[in-house]
């Protein structure tokens, strides 16, 4: 079956609630310190808050009536100041297939999709953050020629 990318509705929100566990369950069996346990790691007013923003962009892959991935974006503007230098950037917050549906090229076109849009705003870059613990989508990002523009460390002191 042809999957179709297209934008987020708020009648989608049933349907994307299990990907969203997906990926937040993810998060809390690699960072249990910082995340926790949650059903409804997002909840249906933020996501219907994410829909009604004009600089968020939330984009679903349907399969006939079923959903198997989902991207977040959201635009940026970097102000120009004596440090930096001004830009726009897309930044995608969330990426999700469906774990039985991976390894079809479905993140593929959701990422082609946001590279798209991208284009359409004239942003300089398109960006995102992934666990040092997610090699598989690191991987998948390599191979879509996003290379890596810096990394954050820490050190716990509990």
């Amino acid at each position: 079956m042809e999957i179709v990318i297209r934008s987020a509705a708020q009648n989608d929100y049933d349907l994307l609630l299990p990907l969203f566990r997906q990926v937040h369950e993810f998060h809390v069996s690699v960072r249990p310190d910082l995340y926790k346990e949650n059903t409804a790691p997002v909840e249906r007013g933020f996501f219907e808050s994410q829909l009604a923003d004009e600089k968020q962009h939330v984009f679903v892959a349907a399969e006939g009536d079923e959903l198997v991935g989902f991207v977040v974006t959201q635009q940026e503007a970097i102000t120009e100041n004596s440090f930096v230098n001004a830009r726009k950037v897309l930044v995608i917050n969330s990426l999700c297939v469906a774990e039985a549906h991976r390894k079809k090229g479905i993140g593929v076109q959701l990422m082609h999709h946001v590279f798209d849009l991208g284009r359409r705003l004239q942003v300089n870059s398109i960006e995102l953050g992934v666990s040092e613990e997610n090699a598989a989508a690191i991987e998948f990002y390599k191979s879509l020629g996003m290379t890596t523009k810096s990394r954050r460390m820490e050190i716990p002191l509990e």
